[in-house]
């Protein structure tokens, strides 16, 4: 998998693109505020509006031990040490990725809350109860051993923990067109049913609190922000084509050949 993935995302420009983006859009990189980073850190549906919905679900505190499996260039991992002052392990398998995120966390002065780690979700380098929250957004698209894959976040957890999903699904069967913003072809994708994605949750032992389908939400979003004209601070500074990956989604989620899922779990 390793190799599957690096090819997908790895650039070699990931943070000079998003430095360009950032001075093209006027900011000080010598007095930058996390918000300043604004579309350019939420490689997700819904972007900054999902994770909002999706933390606050998780009762995350200030007291919390959070784990943001899959963090991508850190957008979530800084929102939350930002917005709760908890201490967050971000860790992602594109080791780019992991240099872009730490990079970024000392521009806006929150490397001291997050600590990022080059790591495989399936394989994670923690002692079991390490973390009050693991936090999954858009990762297991990728990940063909899901069973693993949520196996790992509940040995990370401590007892009561939450896991906290925003996630893909296939829907009515349709053909999908590529690429996405996950997988440039097929053979890169993953993708199960809501049921069985579920079902998967619930077979490494986690109890479901709350399951939601926000595919209607999340393609008129989509649809609306595509419609904006493009600014210097957006995904296109970083993900490789992102313009067509982003309407082959909306697409798909508007005709229900997707479906977008938003859930938490306890341990």
């Amino acid at each position: 998998m390793n190799d599957t993935i690096q090819n997908q995302y790895a650039t070699g420009l990931s943070r000079n693109n998003i430095e360009r983006a950032l001075r093209s859009a006027g900011k000080d990189l010598d007095s930058l505020a996390p918000a300043d980073l604004g579309l350019v850190e939420d490689f997700h549906t819904m972007g900054r509006i999902a994770t909002a919905q999706l933390v606050d679900l998780a009762g995350i505190n200030g007291d919390s031990d959070v784990l943001d499996a899959g963090s991508g260039v850190g957008g979530t991992a800084r929102y939350v040490a930002d917005r709760y002052g908890s201490r967050v392990t971000a860790v992602d398998l594109t080791e780019e990725y992991c240099e872009t995120n730490r990079w970024l966390n000392r521009l806006v002065g929150l490397d001291d809350r997050i600590f990022v780690r080059q790591a495989d979700v399936t394989a994670l380098p923690f002692a079991d109860g390490a973390f009050d929250v693991a936090i999954s957004q858009h990762v297991q698209m990728n990940v063909a051993d899901k069973a693993r894959l949520y196996s790992e976040a509940h040995r990370v957890l401590k007892y009561g923990g939450r896991l906290a999903l925003w996630d893909i699904a296939i829907g009515d069967g349709g053909t999908l067109d590529y690429p996405l913003p996950w997988a440039d072809h097929p053979t890169r994708s993953h993708l199960v049913t809501p049921g069985d994605l579920r079902a998967l949750v619930e077979s490494a032992r986690f109890t479901v609190e709350s399951w939601n389908d926000l595919t209607d939400q999340a393609a008129a979003l989509m649809q609306a922000l595509l419609a904006q004209p493009e600014t210097p601070l957006g995904l296109q500074a970083f993900v490789t084509d992102f313009r067509r990956k982003a309407e082959n989604l909306a697409q798909a989620l508007a005709d229900g050949r997707l479906r977008a899922i938003q859930a938490i779990a306890e341990s």
